[in-house]
């Protein structure tokens, strides 16, 4: 599925694979946020941090009647405040979609699926 953004130029289709990329890799340029976390079910309570190559995996693009809502999995680091991880990660997101593809973003939804502390690593 695409979202479909019309210009006086003509018509852009992005994937929603492209649009979970690009919100990933915004997301992991936030201070605490350790990675993106596996959209399945947590495996014996411990959330699955995926690498770099993986980040749109941790991304749910929703697009219904143009708009487009994302759900984002995350894991942050032990020791920072998840609030405000979770909404500088939702204002970079919402930021650097509209910069640079000109999506707005309806909501971004942010869940923790868990806390990494340095013996985790």
């Amino acid at each position: 599925m695409t979202v479909e953004m019309s210009t006086s130029l003509g018509k852009v289709d992005v994937t929603e694979d492209v649009i979970a990329r690009i919100a990933g890799g915004a997301a992991m340029e936030v201070f605490g946020l350790v990675g993106m976390a596996s959209r399945k079910a947590l495996k014996d309570g411990i959330a699955e941090l995926l690498g770099r190559d993986n980040l749109s995996k941790g991304v749910v693009v929703h697009n219904t009647n143009g708009e487009v809502v994302l759900d984002m999995h995350i894991i942050v680091s032990y020791g920072v405040k998840i609030s405000e991880v979770a909404g500088s990660v939702q204002r970079r997101v919402r930021y650097t979609l509209e910069q640079m593809v000109g999506i707005d973003v309806s909501a971004v939804n942010i869940f923790v699926q868990g806390v990494r502390t340095d013996r985790d690593s």
